[in-house]
């Protein structure tokens, strides 16, 4: 079990108000999460490859292929204002 402290320190990162009952309560609960990761730590995976992902995930997005281009007077006939042929805008400060 980690000290009610550290507890309430983590609760206070967190932004998180904990009661006196509640900082007991996750006292334990964050000491038993860090026996568990222990264990874990313990185990050996000595020629285990790293993985991003438990299972294998594939690019599903359709090939990009342009199908129609726009010529620059379409596009142009879009723009509310116009300037020299480019898109004018407000001048942001």
């Amino acid at each position: 079990m980690i000290s009610t402290k550290e507890t309430q320190h983590v609760a206070k990162l967190a932004r998180l108000e904990l009661s006196e009952e509640e900082t007991e309560k996750y006292s334990k609960q964050l000491g038993d999460i860090l026996k568990y990761v222990e264990q874990m730590n313990e185990v050996d995976t000595t020629g285990v490859e790293p993985m991003p992902h438990p299972l294998p995930v594939y690019n599903v997005m359709r090939e990009d292929v342009v199908k129609y281009e726009q010529t620059k007077e379409e596009m142009m006939a879009n723009a509310p204002y116009e300037e020299d042929g480019f898109f004018r805008v407000p001048k942001i400060n």
